[in-house]
C-alpha cells in the first residue's frame, strides 16, 4: 500500500500563560490551530493563515530564521518541531500521513473571532501547562508536551526573539 503525505503547519498560540486548544471533529482529538500548506505557501505562512482563520487572532511567531542567506537563497522561520503524524490506515498499515511543521506564537489576547467555516469560539479553551499535565489522558502525548513547552518558550521570549518573517 502507498502512503500518501501531506504537509500540514500547526501554531501552538499563547496569551498570558495559556495555549488554546479545541476538539478536531473529523481527528476526534485535542488540537491546536493548525491545517494543509496551500499551493505555493511556506509552512510559516500557512501557521500564520491558520491562526487567523481558526481563532481570528494574527500571531506573532516565536522562531528564528536562521543565518544562510544569500542572493538565491533565504532561510526561512525555524519550526519547533518538524513530525511525521499517522493519520489513518488500513489493514494495519498507514494510510494517510502529515509532515507537520509545528510552530509557537504569541497573541496580545484571548478575544477569538473564528472564521465561519471555522469551529465556533465557544469550542476553543486556553489551558496552562498544569492543566494540560493534570488533563493528559484527555489530550495526545504530543500535544500536551508541545503545549507545555510553548508556554515556556513563550513566556519566557523577549520581542527581539520573535520573527513574523
Amino acid at each position: 500500500m502507498e502512503t500518501t503525505r501531506h504537509f500540514v503547519a500547526t501554531v501552538y498560540v499563547v496569551n498570558d500563560g495559556a495555549t488554546v486548544l479545541h476538539e478536531h471533529d473529523k481527528l476526534d482529538m485535542w488540537l491546536p490551530p493548525g491545517g494543509h500548506l496551500e499551493h505555493d505557501e511556506l509552512p510559516h505562512e500557512a501557521a500564520r493563515r491558520e491562526a487567523i482563520e481558526e481563532l481570528g487572532l494574527p500571531v506573532e511567531l516565536v522562531t528564528s530564521a536562521g543565518s544562510l542567506d544569500s542572493g538565491t537563497a533565504r532561510s526561512l522561520p525555524r519550526p519547533e518541531h518538524f513530525l511525521l503524524e499517522d493519520i489513518d490506515g488500513w489493514n494495519d498499515e498507514v494510510a494517510h500521513q502529515h509532515v507537520d511543521f509545528v510552530y509557537y506564537g504569541r497573541v496580545d489576547h484571548r478575544t477569538l473571532d473564528p472564521g465561519p467555516d471555522e469551529a465556533p469560539a465557544t469550542a476553543w479553551e486556553w489551558f496552562t501547562p498544569e492543566q494540560l499535565r493534570a488533563n493528559a489522558g484527555r489530550f495526545p502525548d504530543d500535544v500536551v508536551t508541545a503545549g507545555q513547552r510553548a508556554v515556556d518558550v513563550v513566556s519566557g521570549a523577549t520581542d527581539s526573539e520573535g520573527s513574523t518573517d
